[in-house]
């Protein structure tokens, strides 16, 4: 499963990509709360509360289709949630009495025929992620930097499914093992370093940062594949070995540098993340 948000009219929609039935899951609430132009997620879930009541009652299979899927929450965790495929959001639609019905059904077509593309191309993906941070005012040498970093995450967390890890939890510590082995800090001490909340920590590193825990990654990946660990503890340690690896890099590079390229830098001035020169007290 692959989360990701979509967004209709400023409005963020979730979804869930299901790789075995090629189907896009989209978030109940968040649809109804589009529909209806909801002010808060509160009332959005009321309102879907009492149309799955009257549904229930009056037989309806849209009911019986909505699955219970995890999705990130407000609070950043994640939670299940009642959700619809791109079959069922359509009858959701129908339910519905709104002036946003037809902009929104051509809306789903264009998620799921983008999705269609990126798999038959996955060149198309990858310009779609370009064109997103480009947006966001990064540049576009962060930006090849980035893209890379997220098929090397993907490489490693699909070897880790492999040796038989598949909780968000377990994912949570191996990355902080592998984190802190490299940079010195945990994943949260280093969000706190660059004043983050909930960001992306990897939104919000400089290119020098990317690259060496892409390092970390790939190593980590390259050791757990020829090694194949058996249990948990063993993936830990695996985790440290990569870390080690970029941190020694990190080292020759700062003994370069004269500097710490730990930075406190986040994406609220994205151009001087491409290339670290300020000094800092890190």
């Amino acid at each position: 499963m692959e989360n990701k948000i979509k967004v209709f009219e400023s409005k963020q929609v979730r979804t869930v990509w299901n790789s075995q039935e090629e189907e896009w899951y989209f978030s109940v609430v968040d649809v109804v709360s589009v529909l209806t132009d909801s002010k808060d997620y509160q009332t959005a879930r009321k309102y879907w509360n009492k149309l799955k009541q009257r549904l229930s009652q009056e037989g309806s299979e849209l009911v019986t289709i909505c699955h219970q899927l995890k999705m990130v929450a407000a609070d950043g965790k994640n939670r299940e949630t009642d959700c619809l495929n791109t079959g069922g959001i359509l009858r959701l639609v129908q339910s519905v009495p709104s002036p946003k019905a037809e902009p929104f059904k051509m809306w789903l077509a264009k998620v799921g025929s983008e999705r269609l593309d990126e798999i038959a191309d996955p060149e198309k993906a990858i310009l779609r992620g370009a064109d997103y941070y480009r947006a966001k005012g990064y540049t576009d040498g962060w930006i090849n930097q980035r893209l890379q970093t997220i098929e090397m995450r993907k490489e490693l967390t699909d070897e880790w499914k492999a040796r038989g890890i598949e909780q968000e939890k377990d994912y949570a510590i191996l990355t902080n093992e592998m984190t802190k082995a490299w940079s010195g800090h945990t994943v949260q001490e280093y969000k706190q370093l660059k004043g983050l909340k909930k960001e992306n920590l990897r939104d919000n590193m400089t290119n020098i940062e990317l690259v060496l825990n892409m390092l970390a990654e790939v190593t980590t990946t390259a050791i757990s594949k020829q090694e194949q660990p058996s249990t948990f503890e063993d993936s830990k340690s695996v985790a440290k070995r990569g870390g080690n690896v970029a941190r020694n890099a990190r080292s020759d590079i700062e003994m370069q540098l004269g500097q710490s390229v730990i930075s406190p830098l986040n994406a609220k001035d994205k151009p001087a993340l491409e290339i670290n020169t300020k000094k800092n007290n890190s």
